[in-house]
């Protein structure tokens, strides 16, 4: 029995060194962060490590000035990591603008010269290696010069995002007393006519919806006027409707075709539902500033659908946008009497307003 004992323990023995080592998973002194930022349609995401003050001196101590010999690695002198630990990486989804100087998409290696007045960030086509005890300044695709300003305490080191436009954001670290940062600005028409294209040729593309939307952008951005051509007459063929032939009306009317565009009008607006002539008012009032315009389909909506609140309030705020109190509050007076109970306080207070 005793033999049998040991024979099964030496096999179990065997059995277990022979398996890949498993390392615990353990807490972390700076622990492990990620934060990802929309613009638009593009998205910028940094993964970093975040260490902590605990009462040292960073700037210039803990964190040296200018380049520093590590001792080990292979750098003959490294920027600091930016961070903790691997690599800091910030990535762009699409290509970018970093203070100006042009960044292809992808994933980064984020490092930082830091001095007592600018600092350099650097972002390095290498993002898997350990800190910077490997960096090689020939993998630097950009630096940029930045000069730090001086901030409330932060314990912990943190990356965020602030000045949010739909085409730029700043992107900051801040740590102790110290936050710096730089500007990230996207091509923002580009992206969205790229998004379009790989959506059209997709199951989005059975959508005539979809198709006149992105003519529709382009039209209010007044950019790549040929292939909104293209995408609204294939929104037509797919499925003709008031909503894409007012798209198309408006396009003839970009290119300087007012006959065409005219004569389009009657049909479209001969066949568009109440729905889409309320929608293409809108258009024209919010993204056009066409208040005139905006007005005279509201009207007509509100001949053709006599019974319908909502016609009266959109003719109503139209009129109020436009300085024209007399008409507003006549047109709210109608949309009050016949729209449902969950709208009635919204119209009364906007008419007391206009008194």
């Amino acid at each position: 029995m005793k033999f049998i004992k040991l024979f099964i323990i030496s096999i179990v023995l065997l059995w277990a060194g022979n398996l890949p080592a498993q390392n615990l998973p353990q807490v972390q002194a700076s622990p492990h962060a990620k934060v990802l930022q929309e613009v638009g349609l593009s998205e910028i995401t940094i993964d970093y490590h975040r260490p902590a003050v605990k009462g040292r001196e960073i700037w210039g101590k803990l964190v040296p000035y200018g380049m520093t010999n590590l001792g080990f690695g292979t750098a003959k002198e490294s920027p600091w990591r930016a961070g903790a630990n691997e690599n800091t990486t910030v990535a762009f989804s699409d290509d970018v603008k970093i203070n100006g100087n042009a960044l292809a998409a992808g994933t980064y290696g984020l490092h930082i010269i830091v001095s007592d007045k600018d600092w350099t960030i650097i972002f390095s086509k290498t993002n898997t290696a350990w800190g910077s005890y490997f960096y090689d300044p020939k993998d630097d695709i950009l630096r940029v010069t930045v000069t730090p300003e001086k901030s409330d305490f932060t314990e912990w080191l943190v990356y965020g995002f602030e000045n949010l436009t739909a085409k730029s954001a700043d992107v900051y670290l801040k740590w102790e007393n110290i936050k710096v940062k730089f500007n990230a600005v996207f091509d923002l028409d580009n992206v969205v006519l790229s998004r379009y294209r790989k959506t059209l040729v997709g199951a989005a593309g059975f959508n005539p919806t979809n198709f006149q939307q992105a003519a529709a952008y382009c039209i209010a951005r007044n950019i790549n006027l040929d292939e909104a051509s293209f995408w609204i007459d294939h929104s037509i063929a797919l499925q003709e409707t008031g909503s894409n032939l007012l798209t198309k009306m408006q396009l003839l009317e970009k290119k300087g075709n007012k006959e065409e565009a005219d004569k389009l009008a009657k049909k479209a607006i001969g066949i568009a539902t109440e729905t889409e002539l309320n929608n293409y008012g809108y258009t024209l009032m919010t993204q056009f500033n066409d208040l005139n315009r905006a007005i005279e389909i509201f009207k007509t909506n509100a001949d053709k659908h006599p019974d319908s609140w909502n016609v009266f309030d959109s003719l109503a705020e139209a009129y109020g946008k436009k300085g024209d109190k007399e008409n507003a509050i006549k047109n709210y007076t109608i949309a009050l009497k016949k729209s449902p109970d969950n709208q009635k306080p919204r119209i009364q207070k906007v008419i007391d307003d206009l008194k």
